[in-house]
């Protein structure tokens, strides 16, 4: 078994969007109260997060977005960058630390002091596009620690898996054209943001290296299980990732009030399960995970302890 690391900081609960946000700092209390109460967090390599530094930011977002969200960040009250997306005092340094976080757990992985990295961040990433907020989203936290590996590290090959149930447009419209970067990504559609459908296979270069399977609302574990070991698997070991990242959002689950679909627990541990099959084929097992959407608490906080339970098994 390998080791699991965990990344969280207190400075995630102080971005705060507002009374009856979904998008709310008791997602993390629920989280990281069932990985206490459970006895999970005592096996967890704790890792701690750093602020980002904006050359690793701007690998990703342009330098004009990073500096109008630092002009628009408020001392007080909200202010409010789309319909979903407002910044509090609190939300550009919780920003900050959640794209650091996921570099420090790629310093963890790559220095072979864990194996696989649990990061569970706010505000979340996918939806951040290179100059533009959007979908409770400032930063692609996982789109930023691609290329902190990629120009770090020197690794050529990333595999990004996004189970979340919506279509991560950012990293998708991040990546589209480079073939060193394999985005899969299943998520309910038609849905929020209304990108994803099939026919998006990247661009140029990247062409055949982007992979969407649009869901229907109501599959559950089996749809999903076909299309990981069908779909995923076979491109994930054609293409021979040298490390593999997970977008986890766990807003796929049957009782998630933001969509329709059907995933239980025991089908994101099964996920999982295929997920860390190919990076231990592949990758030296090697993984990093980060938190993307769930918005009903108590499910939310079931799957990411079923999550990481397959993370610890592995």
């Amino acid at each position: 078994m390998g080791k699991t690391g965990l990344v969280y900081h207190p400075a995630y609960l102080e971005h705060d969007m507002g009374a009856g946000h979904p998008e709310s700092p008791n997602r993390l209390r629920a989280i990281m109260q069932r990985l206490e109460e459970s006895g999970i967090a005592a096996r967890l390599v704790r890792i701690e997060p750093r602020k980002a530094e904006d050359e690793w930011i701007t690998q990703v977002h342009n330098s004009n977005y990073l500096a109008a969200l630092t002009r628009q960040a408020p001392t007080s009250g909200r202010v409010s960058l789309d319909p979903d997306t407002s910044m509090s005092p609190g939300t550009l340094q919780a920003a900050y630390l959640a794209a650091g976080g996921a570099l420090a757990a790629v310093d963890a992985i790559m220095a072979q002091e864990v194996d696989h990295v649990f990061c569970a961040v706010r505000p979340p990433g996918h939806h951040a596009e290179a100059g533009q907020a959007m979908g409770f989203c400032f930063f692609n936290n996982v789109a930023i620690a691609t290329r902190y590996l990629q120009k770090k590290y020197g690794l050529t090959r990333v595999l990004i898996v996004d189970w979340d149930v919506h279509h991560g447009n950012g990293t998708q419209h991040s990546f589209e054209d480079d073939p060193s970067i394999l985005f899969f990504s299943t998520h309910q559609y038609p849905h929020y943001p209304g990108t994803g459908r099939g026919t998006e296979r990247g661009k140029g270069a990247g062409e055949g290296f982007t992979i969407n399977v649009p869901m229907e609302a109501g599959e559950g574990d089996d749809e999903y299980r076909a299309v990981f070991q069908k779909v995923l698997v076979a491109a994930a070991d054609d293409f021979k990732p040298e490390f593999v990242i997970i977008s986890a959002g766990f807003d796929a689950h049957k009782d998630d009030p933001l969509a329709s679909m059907g995933l239980t627990e025991s089908g994101y541990a099964e996920l999982t399960e295929i997920v860390a099959g190919i990076a231990t084929r592949h990758a030296n097992g090697r993984i990093l995970s980060s938190l993307e959407g769930g918005y009903n608490l108590t499910a939310l906080a079931a799957s990411v302890e079923a999550h990481i339970k397959t993370l610890l098994a592995v």
